[in-house]
């Protein structure tokens, strides 16, 4: 909790960085914030050309009994784009710190918060398209409400796992290249282009099924198409769980990074 309330006095420095990272994420660029919906579409387009019309995967059908792979995708998409540039962001942030941190003196966690706030951002965009398009085929209602308890699940633990990551690749330099690696096989073990029923309860002596669904982005992925795609609230479970299981991550993170965060400034 002192730590906490440590970043917390360094808040002005915080919004600072978010709006220096927000102004030259794109400059010099001609489409500039257009990137930010520009790539997603493209991965959704290619997602959808592989998996929707030539592997013919077939989601549920929505509210209004239509099945649109698309937009099955993309609701899931989106929780996957918030995790992954958090994580990622984190580790990147803490090093691009590193002269900064040389001068003077804040809190080592203060770049990856920062750097959290202008992914939010951007991840708001994105929800907003998708909230848009739900709209106009008729399958929107008032379960939008629950989309801010999703956004800070899956920002906390992202979060968590972004300050361990981030930490760690201060010491260890391979953690870039592990992570890599862990999120492509993370991506397929999280139902984002398949549904749950589609995994096998087994390969071999491996319970296949049982690990996807101890997967917490498993329950976000479709705590998100509960809301976006099938039109209804989770259940009061799946909020808890996820509760739960966001602040225990987000928690360990934190007591990782702080335990080391002394020594980040001398291996910078």
């Amino acid at each position: 909790m002192r730590d906490l309330a440590q970043v917390w006095s360094y808040r002005n420095l915080i919004w600072h960085l978010a709006q220096r990272d927000l102004r030259s994420r794109y400059k010099r660029s001609v489409l500039g914030w257009l990137w930010s919906l520009i790539n997603p579409a493209a991965t959704l387009a290619i997602f959808s050309v592989v998996f929707g019309s030539i592997l013919r995967v077939m989601p549920p059908e929505m509210a209004n009994g239509m099945q649109v792979f698309a937009l099955f995708l993309f609701s899931g998409l989106v929780v996957w784009n918030l995790f992954n540039s958090t994580v990622n962001g984190s580790m990147t942030a803490l090093q691009g710190a590193g002269p900064l941190l040389s001068k003077v003196y804040f809190p080592p966690a203060c770049p990856a918060i920062a750097h959290t706030i202008t992914v939010i951002i951007q991840a708001l965009l994105e929800f907003a398209i998708l909230a848009a398009v739900m709209l106009v085929v008729g399958n929107l209602g008032w379960q939008v409400i629950a989309l801010p308890v999703l956004i800070v699940f899956v920002v906390l633990f992202s979060l968590g796992v972004g300050l361990v990551v981030s930490i760690y690749n201060v010491f260890f330099r391979d953690v870039t290249y592990l992570l890599t690696i862990a999120l492509q096989a993370l991506f397929y073990a999280t139902p984002i282009i398949y549904t749950v029923d589609m995994v096998p309860d087994r390969l071999g002596f491996v319970p296949v099924r049982a690990l996807v669904e101890l997967n917490p982005l498993t329950h976000m992925v479709n705590f998100s198409r509960d809301i976006f795609y099938l039109q209804q609230l989770p259940s009061l479970r799946t909020v808890g769980a996820l509760a739960v299981s966001s602040l225990a991550v987000f928690a360990a993170g934190w007591w990782v990074f702080n335990r080391r965060a002394e020594l980040v400034t001398e291996e910078l």
